[in-house]
């Protein structure tokens, strides 16, 4: 009788355990994954924004860092691959599965709102139509950084054939979905089509802190890079002068400002990533040690932009302006007998404690990822593709003359006499010597070398790699423009001693290898 009693309570129980597991699942775990409100649809799109930024590994394989060698141990196995052009198969927050995964999650959230407001019956409300826009700017963006970083760059002659990324547009509702890549044209097809629908519909009203999010002139500066990159230059131009204004000198960076900013690793608050700063249009803050790497700290001193480098291709080398040792903010020197670091000293180091008692968490970051500095040198180079010479020159002099204590012009002269006398890098016997010019061999036609066109391209070049140091976009550059440069090994003394590699103008290396887990479930890997 008592083992009957045990049977019916057992089922019973049973009963009972089903019916609430029912219940459960009838619910969802959180209601913030049901977006069936404005409110909440704005809410998901702070999570479109992706938290592990590309920015080291791009700028640490780029030519603004040399390898000081031996009596510098400070490095790891991921930042040996980084350097080398390897295949990275070392974790880190700033690896490039990070990096996919972080973009792709940012997707997924810009999707699902995307979906939620079809859900809602379209954009109907004036708050609706700035979250669809701000979703599509960030569906493109976040695209356009993993094709850029994954892929070849864009051109007009491959691009039909290199191997792309997989484009998502919906949520995902499958539990193991198949992606196949498409080519970088089609990928740039797409997100052009999210920009232009996208764009018209951005609000600023609905932001309590603008420079987090796609702002109307964060969308401009973005299309207008887009633009550039896809080669369309008169388009590039166009959304500049949105993004700019008739007064493009008063958006600029105050570097006055940040020559007198507070020098500490912790300063968050500093002059270079404030909200309030007309130059800074879209802020990201992420997983990352840019403010170590970048800072005066032995951290990952191995392979650094050092003294040699500085000197003689970009900081305090000789400029066409004249003088060098002219940069309002100037880069921060430091040496020793294993330290050699010329940096501007930007991103602040913030350590976030998952564990405070343990001493472990996380380091984070805040990065301005779109400014009217790097609009208004993408504009001067729209301008120079088109030859629209003098156009450019009056960019390239408001730039000069906001990032200098340069009072007077340069000429479209005076640019191509600098350029043309002195060599090309790596032109002496060894291939390690450092100039202030390097030979640029973009698919889009250019004229020859030494003519206007070229010197003033040269310019450009020139000065986007001050503005943009330790941002990684020149990593962008080099890829566009197939400007080939070596891996230098530096002596004792500081300068080039040997070289241990090479990056050619169509090297595979320049498309950075998927990370080996998507590779593994079946999505094509980059040639090598």
């Amino acid at each position: 009788m008592n083992t009957k009693i045990l049977k019916i309570f057992t089922i019973g129980m049973s009963a009972l355990s089903l019916a609430a597991c029912n219940d459960f699942l009838d619910e969802m775990p959180d209601n913030r994954a049901t977006l069936d409100s404005e409110d909440k649809i704005s809410h998901m799109l702070v999570s479109a924004y992706m938290t592990n930024l590309p920015t080291l590994v791009m700028e640490y394989m780029s030519d603004n860092v040399d390898d000081n060698g031996s009596n510098n141990p400070y490095t790891n196995r991921f930042f040996d691959q980084v350097y080398r052009w390897d295949d990275i198969t070392e974790g880190n927050n700033e690896s490039p599965e990070n990096f996919f995964d972080a973009a792709y999650k940012a997707i997924a959230s810009a999707n699902a709102a995307l979906q939620a407001i079809e859900d809602l019956g379209g954009a109907t409300t004036p708050k609706l139509q700035a979250a669809k826009g701000e979703a599509l700017l960030c569906r493109a963006y976040n695209h356009f950084m993993l094709v850029n970083f994954f892929c070849m760059a864009y051109n007009s002659e491959t691009s039909t054939s290199d191997l792309g990324m997989p484009y998502s547009t919906s949520p995902e509702t499958e539990l193991r979905p198949e992606y196949k890549r498409g080519t970088v044209a089609e990928d740039y097809a797409r997100m052009e089509a999210d920009i232009i629908e996208g764009l018209p519909l951005i609000n600023d009203q609905y932001y309590s802190i603008p420079k987090y999010h796609f702002n109307q002139k964060a969308a401009y500066a973005f299309a207008s890079r887009f633009y550039l990159y896809y080669e369309k230059w008169d388009k590039c131009i166009e959304y500049a002068d949105k993004c700019l204004g008739d007064n493009p000198a008063s958006q600029l960076r105050d570097y006055s400002a940040l020559a007198s900013m507070v020098q500490d690793y912790e300063a968050v608050g500093n002059a270079y990533i404030d909200g309030q700063a007309n130059c800074n249009l879209l802020l990201l803050t992420g997983y990352s040690v840019l403010g170590l790497a970048f800072g005066p700290y032995y951290s990952y001193g191995k392979y650094s932009h050092g003294s040699y480098m500085a000197s003689n291709e970009d900081s305090y080398a000789t400029n066409v302006w004249g003088s060098p040792l002219l940069e309002k903010y100037q880069v921060k020197r430091y040496g020793g007998t294993n330290l050699n670091k010329y940096i501007y000293w930007r991103y602040p180091r913030k350590f976030e404690y998952t564990d405070p008692v343990a001493g472990i968490g996380f380091n984070r970051t805040v990065a301005p990822v779109l400014t009217t500095d790097e609009v208004l040198l993408n504009r001067a180079e729209a301008k120079a593709v088109l030859k629209q010479y003098d156009a450019s020159v009056a960019d390239l002099n408001i730039w000069m003359k906001n990032f200098t204590n340069v009072t007077t012009d340069l000429t479209l002269e005076s640019i191509k006499t600098f350029y043309n006398g002195i060599d090309y890098c790596y032109s002496d016997d060894a291939g390690l010597n450092s100039t202030q010019k390097k030979h640029i061999n973009p698919h889009f036609s250019i004229d020859a070398e030494g003519s206007d066109q070229e010197s003033l391209l040269q310019c450009v070049l020139g000065f986007k790699r001050l503005e943009t140091l330790q941002c990684g976009l020149r990593w962008f550059d080099l890829k566009r423009y197939r400007i080939v440069y070596p891996r230098r090994l530096l002596a004792s003394n500081g300068t080039p001693q040997e070289k241990t590699d090479e990056l050619k103008t169509d090297d595979p290396r320049r498309a950075i290898q998927l990370p080996k887990k998507v590779i593994d479930a079946g999505l094509e890997k980059n040639p090598r």
